[in-house]
């Protein structure tokens, strides 16, 4: 019972954190709008894919956009709680450090998931307007996509906080996640479709666990998609099962 209490306590120590820091709700919902309005409507002017406009097409990949960096960077948190010691007060507990990774991939994820629920609110709005046709937001698409988003959220958190685990300053895990998330979201077809990819890149893209997750999204909002959705859905899921099972034994071995 004690290990539940505490993943409680933190999962809602990080949902209240994320509800309470303003600027980080109004991004979530400032930064796709500008990836939708801007590079989607520019880019739209004069490119389309799958029989849709550019706004359609990357609008899965601006959701997986969203998860992405904001579950990676989760992990920062980590290293700042244990500038403060706060990890210190939270291990005095009867706490295993298994549970205190739980809880920490539990808040990650919804705050993560409450800015992709704003997403999907601005999606049905701009198709509801004719911004974005051949958008299919229905009941069961979204909630497909939303299964997709979770698990890879899931994942990515923990990639988040795996990092996060061995760093000792902010400034080092942020140089690090730089280096990660770009390339994790350039590569991943979020922008572009990844038939026809060049041969030296086409391997990049299909080693990429993101590249999965923006597949089935795309498949079940637009469809258009490279593989089978349950195959998407495999990939994705393995990548969580891995990166968690690391990050267990990365919090074993932290260093506080």
């Amino acid at each position: 019972m004690s290990e539940l209490k505490g993943i409680y306590a933190l999962w809602y120590r990080e949902t209240k954190v994320f509800l309470r820091e303003r600027s980080r709700v109004i991004s979530s919902i400032i930064n796709p709008l500008l990836w939708l309005l801007i590079i989607g409507g520019g880019l739209g002017a004069a490119v389309s894919f799958g029989g849709v406009n550019y706004q359609t097409f990357i609008y899965p990949g601006v959701l997986i956009q969203t998860a992405l960096f904001s579950s990676v960077f989760f992990g920062v948190y980590i290293v700042w709680d244990k500038k403060v010691d706060f990890m210190k007060e939270v291990l005095v507990a009867p706490m295993r450090r298994t549970s205190l990774f739980v809880g920490k991939i539990i808040g990650g994820s919804t705050d993560t998931l409450l800015q992709i629920l704003i997403l999907f609110a601005i999606g049905i709005v701009f198709t509801v307007a004719g911004i974005m046709p051949g958008l299919h937001l229905t009941v069961f698409s979204i909630a497909v996509s939303l299964a997709f988003l979770l698990v890879t959220t899931v994942g990515l958190v923990s990639v988040g906080l795996i990092i996060g685990s061995q760093m000792e300053s902010p400034e080092g895990f942020q140089l690090i996640i730089s280096f990660l998330i770009f390339p994790l979201f350039f590569l991943s077809g979020s922008l572009f479709p990844i038939t026809n990819l060049p041969t030296w890149l086409a391997p990049f893209i299909f080693v990429n666990p993101v590249t999965y997750a923006v597949d089935g999204i795309r498949g079940v909002l637009l469809d258009i998609s490279q593989f089978s959705l349950l195959f998407d859905f495999a990939v994705v899921s393995l990548f969580a099962v891995v990166m968690i099972l690391i990050g267990t034994y990365a919090f074993k071995k932290m260093k506080l």
